[in-house]
């Protein structure tokens, strides 16, 4: 393709930390482990997480991936996905006298507590998200309706109101830009100066991270590749980082969405993953990337992580 001519020089400045994180980890060996302890097929209700080839791959090994509880039948097993549900999906498998696995991430269940705890000390939540993502359906059936409002801009917080027998609190999606977060939450204190914030930090610590390190490479880079899910927010959210940072920057799923043309110019190129995007996708699209240029890499490291979460109870074992 090159004939004589050597091919042209690509720096590759790959982030760390990226792609999996303890969460997404956690939920496809439960799917894995459930489908080894009952035998195929495994029902999972929504995808486990937002990836394409994760739902495949598990496809393949014995998942059946369903939409509602109704299309499990009588005496299946059942997983719920990594985003949580909500508590009446819970309820009807307990009736159904279902098997059923729990996969929501820890971090989010953590969500999930604090709803429940500030609606029964007499909060009215604004919670902070995206209309009809997955966390945020499963967090809303938590509590009874009413007792939370959807907020996802600062301008919606000039459009709110706290009921009168209610105390204002806040909780947040765990998968949101800090920055925008950050803005919306400024806007809620000033709207309501005795605001309840969540204890500790809600958007979790994989999103902010991948966030962070798309910041501390972004001056070097002159494009950024996000290997991600369209659906996914934490990949969405990547995308957006390296945008506002002043880079082009692009979502794709695998190495054929790499549009080489619109590399034209691009000396540095930076490549990070959504938290539910797996590693080999990655490298199938640095092989992609050395079938055009002599590539160079280097990881740019910005936080180690090490965080890992227990399985459930009934499958730790297995």
């Amino acid at each position: 393709m090159f004939g004589s001519a050597s091919p042209p020089p690509l720096t590759l400045l790959v982030a760390a930390p990226r792609g999996f994180c303890a969460g997404v980890d956690r939920a496809i060996r439960i799917v894995e482990l459930a489908i080894e302890k009952f035998g195929r097929p495994v029902y999972v209700r929504h995808e486990i997480v937002h990836n394409r080839f994760v739902v495949d791959d598990l496809k393949a090994k014995g998942a059946i991936f369903i939409d509602e509880l109704a299309e499990v039948p009588d005496g299946a097993a059942v997983v719920f996905s990594a985003h949580g549900v909500p508590k009446l999906v819970v309820g009807d498998a307990e009736q159904r006298g279902l098997d059923y696995l729990d996969a929501t991430c820890p971090l989010v269940s953590k969500v999930h507590r604090q709803a429940e705890r500030l609606v029964s000390t007499g909060h009215h939540i604004f919670f902070i998200g995206h209309r009809g993502h997955p966390e945020v359906i499963g967090t809303f059936g938590q509590v009874a309706d009413g007792e939370m409002t959807l907020v996802e801009t600062a301008a919606d917080v000039e459009r709110v109101d706290c009921p009168h027998d209610r105390h204002p609190a806040f909780l947040t999606q765990t998968t949101l830009s800090v920055d925008d977060t950050a803005e919306i939450i400024a806007a809620l204190r000033r709207r309501f100066p005795t605001i309840v914030m969540p204890r500790g930090e809600d958007i979790c610590y994989a999103t902010s991270n991948r966030q962070a390190a798309v910041k501390a490479m972004a001056s070097r880079c002159d494009a950024l590749l996000v290997v991600g899910a369209p659906n996914s927010s934490n990949s969405l959210r990547l995308v957006e980082v390296g945008q506002r940072c002043g880079v082009k920057a692009r979502l794709v799923q695998a190495a054929a969405d790499v549009d080489f043309a619109w590399l034209d110019g691009v000396s540095t190129l930076g490549i990070t993953a959504g938290a539910s995007a797996p590693e080999i996708l990655v490298r199938q699209i640095v092989a992609a990337l050395a079938t055009r240029f002599t590539i160079t890499e280097q990881e740019v490291e910005s936080a180690k992580e090490d965080m890992v979460f227990k399985l459930p109870r009934g499958l730790a074992a297995a």
